[in-house]
């Protein structure tokens, strides 16, 4: 997984900051999807069910972080462990040293000169008292180990395969999820034709120009390919994340989302919205389920996000202001977009596109201002694109190859990275739906790693640290949710969340 963007290994920083940056991972695509999904399925049921999520969601992240704490004292209890037996065989070395100077006096300068040699060689570089930590600093989170690693170090064999396939699976729609909200969002802005009824909603098989017969499909297909053949290449290459491009990657996003609230909130204050959502509709509720699961995924990112903080006592209480500060922004992008607008786009962007019938009387400033609300998702999601793609191929990899073996250069170089985009660009190209992509990939893979992962993996981690280490030395950064029928219900409420997308879906391909 990627580090922290703009942090380079090793760099710590203050909770603060390690906070904005977990609010600016959460808040992403997915934020764009709410309004829509706010109105389908009622703005009474979606406020309770997106609040009952955060919770949720809130939960399995102080799993993720006692885990974080529990394999790096798994991590440093090996350390110790192997350190005590290099000095056991150091004093075996020396005793055995000095019956040999005691059998053969005459040579036993000599001897002991080449043995105290040796049994330099033989201890450890760094002295037990360096690495030794106090008992309250046992479970210090150092060391960063992503959620793979910890995979690995916890689960028992073959399920650590299975948490690399549902990782790979999510971000196979997160990949789509991006082409398809980028393709949307160029199409809108190249297409100009003008239908006789300029207030109806266009269809992807209307026209893109006044004297061409290519439709916004085909146009949207075009960007599409466009797109992946410009960012495409980059997979073939390993590329990180400036410090300059995070900075102007957050300034756009909250220029954008602050442009969509305030127009909201203006068009509310002027009497003139025309947004009347029904209280609440269950038939949409696996759809606004989707939504938001993805709308606070973070927790495959939690390690490279969290271990370089420098002061992480309260880090769990940080962490719960952080939702509680998301829920509060989620609320009021949402309310304000379902009561301002009539019809909401799958991408809110593309609500505030420029309007065909009076595009000329249009002043300047306004229009500016759309043009760069239908070009944020372009901007702040191209910037993203490689580094999810190159992420993706490095755990197809981890997925299917040995490190012991060697490979050819098609496989180890091309073959991997043509895997991370061929099978989201087929998706992209099928589908422009972006809230039904961001909703199967919440749903499926994105409860998965949110719900599932967390609840097994603390079960795990605590179950091997009971063992080695014992009860002992207590883990400072243990979730409240000791008692196992939270598990339970965590995983239960992920089963219930497949069976309800799964009936709506069903319902969707009848219909």
């Amino acid at each position: 997984m990627p580090s922290p963007p703009g942090v380079q290994p090793g760099e710590q920083y203050a909770s603060v900051t390690g906070l904005i940056y977990v609010f600016n991972l959460i808040v992403g695509t997915g934020c764009l999807t709410l309004p829509a999904a706010f109105a389908a399925a009622g703005w009474a049921l979606s406020a309770g069910g997106i609040l009952l999520l955060a919770i949720v969601s809130y939960m399995t992240t102080t799993w993720v972080v006692e885990c974080m704490a529990c394999a790096n004292a798994i991590n440093h209890w090996r350390r110790m462990k192997q350190l005590k037996k290099r000095g056991q065989v150091a004093d075996e070395l020396v005793n055995r040293t000095l019956e040999n100077a005691e059998a053969e006096a005459d040579q036993r300068s000599t001897d002991t000169s080449e043995d105290q040699e040796e049994h330099e060689e033989e201890l450890p570089l760094i002295s037990d008292g360096v690495i030794e930590r106090t008992v309250g600093e046992y479970y210090a989170i150092q060391e960063c180990i992503e959620m793979g690693q910890m995979a690995k170090l916890f689960y028992p064999k073959v399920w650590d395969k299975v948490f690399y396939l549902v990782l790979c699976i999510y971000l196979y729609g997160d990949l789509a999820i991006y082409e398809a909200a980028v393709a949307k969002s160029l199409r809108d802005i190249i297409c100009n034709y003008r239908p006789e009824n300029c207030s109806k909603e266009p269809l992807d098989l209307d026209k893109c120009f006044t004297d061409s017969d290519l439709t916004r499909l085909d146009m949207y297909r075009l960007c599409t390919l466009i797109f992946i053949g410009v960012m495409g290449p980059f997979v073939f290459f390993n590329l990180t994340k400036t410090k300059y491009m995070q900075i102007l990657t957050t300034i756009t996003r909250w220029l954008a989302m602050g442009t969509m609230i305030s127009w909201a909130i203006v068009i509310l204050g002027e009497g003139k919205g025309d947004g009347h959502p029904t209280p609440a509709d269950f038939t949409k509720l696996p759809q606004l389920i989707g939504v938001c699961v993805y709308s606070f995924m973070c927790h495959h990112s939690l390690p490279s996000l969290i271990t370089p903080i420098n002061e992480k006592k309260s880090i769990l209480k940080l962490l719960a202001a952080d939702y509680l500060l998301i829920l509060l922004f989620y609320y009021l992008l949402a309310f304000t977009g379902v009561f301002a607008f009539k019809h909401l786009e799958d991408l809110y962007t593309l609500n505030f596109q420029p309007d065909p019938c009076n595009r000329d009387n249009t002043p300047g400033v306004v229009y500016g201002l759309q043009i760069f609300l239908l070009m944020f998702p372009v901007f702040t999601l191209s910037t993203n694109f490689p580094i999810i793609a190159i992420t993706l191929r490095n755990n197809l990899k981890g997925l299917f190859l040995r490190e012991t073996r060697r490979y050819s250069f098609f496989t180890s170089r091309c073959l991997f990275p043509l895997l991370s985009i061929i099978p989201p660009t087929l998706v992209g190209l099928i589908t422009s739906n972006v809230e039904f992509l961001v909703g199967i990939t919440g749903a499926y893979a994105g409860s998965v790693i949110q719900y599932v992962v967390p609840a097994t993996l603390v079960y795990y981690a605590r179950k091997m640290t009971l063992q080695h280490i014992g009860m002992g030395v207590k883990n400072p950064f243990s979730s409240p949710l000791q008692h196992s029928i939270f598990l339970i219900v965590i995983c239960g409420w992920a089963v219930l969340c497949w069976i309800f997308v799964s009936i709506y879906l069903f319902g969707e391909y009848r219909s």
